[in-house]
């Protein structure tokens, strides 16, 4: 039988960047190729612009730079989630998006991190779908491109609940290897859900 849940959007935005030197947040998007002018959107604007259509809300979770990034998350109509204690990682980060979900009374979530270039519209409507119909066995829909998992994933309440009853020190991958069982990876003809940004080199990259 198709789920039928209340999806909100979670954009973990909570990192110090320190390994980029800069806020990988309000980094230009698209890069600014030589010659081109920039469009005013940045990794974190495109990321709720593109997320907003398949959810009911947009949570960003941020830490230190709360301050710097709420200007984006209000003008581009998403909700602040604040972690009190980033150090403790992106896990933590996780747990806030993800308690906000249920304290809103919403039972399921896609989440994904800011320093991922916002993938395709078709690929969104693929993984929606995919969640929507799985079975209730079916606890996360996870995109897959060449053998290798990536973001956005989508989580119902039941993996919602085990990420936040997770020991302290877990993370993701440990909650996810503990319920294999109830995962479905769904391959998608997206490269973008595998591609992270963690350095100027990386960054660069993308424009060429």
């Amino acid at each position: 039988m198709p789920r039928v849940s209340g999806l909100y959007a979670v954009i973990l935005a909570a990192g110090d960047s320190t390994r980029m030197g800069t806020d990988k947040a309000l980094l230009p998007w698209p890069p600014v190729a030589p010659g081109s002018s920039p469009t005013g959107q940045t990794f974190l604007s495109a990321a709720i612009r593109a997320l907003v259509p398949f959810g009911e809300k947009v949570i960003v979770v941020a830490g230190r730079n709360e301050t710097a990034i709420a200007p984006v998350v209000y003008a581009n109509g998403a909700s602040l989630a604040s972690n009190p204690e980033p150090d403790r990682g992106q896990f933590s980060s996780l747990q806030v998006g993800l308690q906000q979900v249920l304290n809103d009374g919403r039972d399921a979530a896609m989440v994904t991190l800011v320093d991922r270039p916002p993938v395709k519209a078709d690929t969104l409507k693929a993984l929606c779908s995919a969640f929507t119909e799985a079975p209730s066995s079916v606890w996360a829909v996870v995109p897959e491109y060449n053998g290798k998992h990536g973001h956005p994933f989508l989580l119902a309440r039941e993996m919602i609940e085990a990420f936040l009853k997770a020991p302290s020190g877990a993370n993701a991958q440990d909650v996810e290897h503990q319920n294999l069982q109830h995962i479905a990876y769904v391959a998608v003809d997206d490269p973008l859900v595998t591609f992270n940004v963690d350095t100027p080199e990386q960054y660069a990259a993308l424009s060429r």
